[in-house]
């Protein structure tokens, strides 16, 4: 079994920035990349960042490129993601998961349960 575990999100106002963490347990080392997502209010789940378990791989969605910076701690089988010049559009449940290297929902075999991130103007 594997669980993943977020934490880190808040409120924050729009220019400010949090740390979003995703720490995994159970059978990981089968999985080759962990990735995050996201859902906003009456939007459907979109791909956020992903990275490789060697942390050589990684892929942004283009609207956080450059803000958004995704990392990966293997001895802490953790995944954090560094979100810096927050916007109200940023403002959704925040998903980490674990499976194949991928921009794809479907990439992914685990999720965790979410994480709010509310950004205000």
């Amino acid at each position: 079994q594997v669980q993943l575990v977020e934490s880190g999100g808040g409120l924050v106002q729009a220019g400010g920035s949090l740390r979003l963490s995703c720490a995994a347990s159970g059978r990981t080392f089968t999985s080759a990349a962990m990735g995050w997502f996201r859902q906003g209010p009456g939007k459907e789940r979109e791909f956020v960042a992903a990275i490789s378990r060697t942390g050589g791989m990684t892929d942004y969605k283009a609207t956080v490129k450059g803000r958004f910076t995704i990392s990966i701690e293997n001895a802490k089988n953790t995944v954090y993601l560094q979100m810096n010049s927050l916007k109200p559009e940023d403002t959704a449940v925040y998903y980490c998961a674990l499976g194949t290297y991928s921009t794809y929902a479907q990439g992914y075999d685990y999720w965790g349960q979410g994480t709010q991130v509310t950004v205000s103007s």
